[in-house]
């Protein structure tokens, strides 16, 4: 992952978590494809682990910076929330899917971003992350051009333990 990559996805979380009050990120360590980061915030230390697509689709469009993020923020009582992040805004009412070995998991989108749908199903997609080889998050930005990203989840076993103890 690049500096430049990191420091953008790092002011994207910055930017959700209030930045006027939240301190720089720190990177913890890197585990392969996944690298594992924590900031303060008023509500107390965010954990979180990050990544990058190994291959977009299309490849004759500008997507910006794209990252699949695992946050932990113990003093709001969220534990590994999944959170796929565009470069661009997403369409409207329009739903981001994250499949797995054949699992898939739908997404609600916001802006730029998008949650589970169904929050219970959270623990299902990180055990699949864990599980897994690769994942593909498929998008519909607001121009409404379909894209589709790859990620490699090589790493994401270990860097999720490195945040299990986020304090």
């Amino acid at each position: 992952m690049s500096v430049k990559t990191v420091a953008t996805a790092l002011a994207f979380m910055l930017a959700a978590a209030s930045a006027a009050s939240a301190q720089s990120p720190t990177r913890i360590q890197q585990f392969k494809a996944w690298g594992a980061y924590s900031y303060q915030s008023p509500n107390g230390t965010v954990c979180y682990v990050l990544s990058v697509p190994t291959a977009k689709e299309p490849a004759n469009v500008d997507h910006g910076d794209i990252f699949f993020i695992v946050s932990q923020r113990p003093g709001q009582n969220i534990s590994y929330e999944p959170q796929a992040m565009m470069g661009y805004p997403l369409q409207s009412n329009s739903k981001v899917n994250v499949t797995i070995d054949g699992k898939t998991f739908v997404m609600f989108t916001k802006d730029k971003a998008a949650w589970v749908e169904n929050a219970a199903e959270e623990p299902a997609l990180v055990a699949a992350m864990k599980g897994g080889s690769e994942m593909t998050v498929k998008a519909t930005s607001g121009r409404g051009t379909s894209t589709s990203y790859a990620y490699s989840l090589s790493g994401i076993s270990a860097a999720l333990k490195q945040i299990e103890s986020c304090k």
